[in-house]
Order: C-alpha cells, then sequence, then structure tokens
C-alpha cells in the first residue's frame, strides 16, 4: 500500500491525475475506480481493471487518491463521479451508518467465496493485510525481536523506532499488547493506558506516513524496528535488504471496495466488483503486492513459496482489528492522538 491518510473522515486529500486503461471496445460508459495511487493502484488497474476491461468492453478510469471528504460531497451534491472507490475498513462501517454507499449486489458478486470477516451488506473487501513486527536484522547481532513488547525495549534492542504516523488504529493496540493485555480484552481500548505505554518510547520513535517512507527507514538502519505492512517488507526482502519479519500477535485489516450512493454506473460496477474479487484476480494481485486475497479460493492459484508469505498462513496469534469500534470512535481518538503527537 502507498496512502497518506487522515484519522478524520471528512479529511481532504488532494485529487491525483487520472489515467486511462484502454479496452478493445466501449460497450459501455466508462466507470471510474479511486484508491489510493501507487504500487497498489498499480497493481489493481494491471489485475483486475485491465482484464475486466478486455472482457467486458467496459473501459475503467483510474483515479485517485481515495478522498472521503470527496466522496461525501459527491454524494451530498448528487453529482458523483465516483463509481468503485477503494477505502478503509472503518470508513467502510463509517459510510454505511451515514448512508454515503450502495448496498452489494450478491447476485453479481459470489459472497460465498469471499472471507466473511471482510464483506458486509455495503462493501467487499479489497484485499488485507498485517501491521507485524520488523526489523533490520544487520542492526541486532545477538537476540531478535521476536514481539510487540521488543519494540518498546529500548535497552534490549537500542535505536529508534517506526510507527505509522497517520494511524492510530494499530499503532494503539500495539501499545496495549506490548504492555501484557490480552487480546480479547483490547476493545473497547484503554486509552490511557495506551498513551502512557507510548510515552515511553516517545523520543524514540521516527513516523513513517507512507510505505515507501517505512522501506526506506529500515533499509538505511536510521530506525531498525517498528511497525511495518507486511507487504512492504516482503517487496523489501526481495531487494537484498535483510530484513526480519515477526508474525507475532500480527494485526489484520482490510481495504474495502464500495459504490457511493447515487453512482451513474451501479450495474456496471458491480460486475467490476466481481471481477476485482474473483479468484484469480486476487490471486494476481496478491502475487504482485505480497497483500493476501480476501477470495478463499485464491490461495490454491497462488505458487506455495507466495502463498506462505500472506498473512492467512500465520493465523495462530493473528488479532483482527476491530473496525466496527473505529468506526464509532476515531474521530473523537484523533483529537487526542495528534495532540498527543504534538506535544
Amino acid at each position: 500500500m502507498a496512502r497518506i491518510s487522515s484519522l478524520t473522515i471528512s479529511t481532504l486529500i488532494a485529487l491525483g491525475a487520472a489515467a486511462f486503461v484502454s479496452a478493445p471496445a466501449l460497450a459501455a460508459d466508462p466507470i471510474v475506480f479511486t484508491s489510493w495511487g501507487g504500487t497498489t493502484q498499480s497493481s489493481q488497474q494491471k489485475d483486475w481493471a485491465q482484464p475486466f476491461s478486455q472482457s467486458s468492453g467496459i473501459n475503467v478510469l483510474m483515479d485517485g487518491p481515495t478522498d472521503y471528504g470527496k466522496l461525501k460531497a459527491m454524494v451530498d451534491s448528487g453529482n458523483v463521479n465516483w463509481d468503485v472507490v477503494d477505502v478503509e475498513g472503518d470508513f467502510a462501517f463509517a459510510a454505511q451508518k451515514a448512508g454515503l454507499v450502495e448496498p452489494i449486489d450478491y447476485n453479481v458478486v459470489k459472497k460465498d467465496e469471499l472471507d466473511p470477516r471482510f464483506s458486509n451488506t455495503h462493501a467487499v473487501g479489497s484485499f488485507y493485510y498485517s501491521f507485524v513486527l520488523g526489523f533490520n536484522k544487520s542492526a541486532f547481532k545477538g537476540a531478535q525481536p521476536q514481539n510487540w513488547a521488543d519494540l518498546f525495549d529500548t535497552k534490549k534492542f537500542p535505536g529508534k523506532r517506526t510507527l505509522y504516523k497517520w494511524s492510530a488504529p494499530g499503532v494503539l493496540e500495539i501499545a496495549l499488547l506490548a504492555d501484557g493485555v490480552q487480546p480479547d480484552k483490547l476493545y473497547p481500548l484503554d486509552l490511557d493506558r495506551a498513551f502512557k505505554k507510548l510515552d515511553t518510547i516517545k523520543s524514540d520513535v521516527v513516523w513513517w506516513s507512507g510505505g515507501a517512507q517505512s522501506q526506506q527507514l529500515l533499509a538505511s538502519g536510521e530506525a531498525p524496528i517498528g511497525m511495518f505492512w507486511n507487504g512492504r517488507l516482503h517487496a523489501l526482502e526481495q531487494t537484498g535488504v535483510s530484513v526480519g519479519i515477526s508474525w507475532n500477535q500480527n494485526l489484520t485489516a482490510a481495504d474495502m471496495l464500495v459504490v457511493p450512493k447515487g453512482a451513474k454506473h451501479k450495474a456496471e460496477a458491480m460486475k467490476f466488483l466481481a471481477a476485482a474479487t474473483s479468484p484469480q484476480a486476487q490471486a494476481k494481485f496478491a502475487q504482485d503486492t505480497g497483500y493476501a486475497p480476501i477470495n478463499l479460493k485464491s490461495a490454491a492459484m497462488m505458487p506455495p513459496a507466495v502463498a506462505k508469505t500472506m498473512p492467512d498462513q500465520y493465523k495462530a496469534s493473528q488479532i483482527n482489528l476491530d473496525m466496527k469500534y473505529w468506526a464509532d470512535n476515531r474521530d473523537a481518538i484523533a483529537k487526542r492522538w495528534y495532540a498527543w503527537q504534538s506535544k
């Protein structure tokens, strides 16, 4: 993933340039797919949009980055220019509650093939990922970090730490897990305890706001340990960097695909969702990005060596981030999160 997101769902993000995906013939008006840009959207274009255009004759215009404020403004004005949008899990729940998205047509999309954790009445999974503990092996010659508690142990594992700047979802859970909270006792989050734990490493934190930045911090050794999207560590490892990964208590979340309320090409959008979440499309995207497929049939279509790098292979201690909780509480927590960062 490559994104810079905000904790408040009303934040406006600058609109990126659109790119055109060609198709052999124009069978219908083009649809617009909006996502976060970077390597993730490039793979969505290659693995989802292009094959869909070739098979359906429906062109797909790529737009981005995703902007929640703009999506809401479109729906409120009745002038919706996006047809399918890749959003974060908590926003998908909030958008459903606010009446901003259409229900999914499961007569078109094959719900029985999808991971039930990442599909609901108004959204289907785009892909899912894990926050994992990553470290530069060359920085730790002796004992290797094993868990989130090690991330907070600056004596045993000295050096700067890197955390995701925009995402209190994940960071607060990590702090609580490091402080001994059991996974089934995480929610509702004990914010006082989480921030108190974060205080212990605050002076050692280097924040990353995008996936490429997180890779650079780790590879250079500027921050030799931290929390990362698993796909970014997988990609970094392929470049020859000595990357260590601990999947212990990996925290999972999914991006979701939604159709804005009043989308001009609703029927075509549902067909695109069906294609994007199909076994083959999900398998190809997973191989390109390192992020796990949400179609339950995709794993069998991937090389075993690739399948072993996916979060769904590390379920023993896996923890699902509660995006319904975050949908209800994210804006309120954001105020405290940003105030704490600025102190």
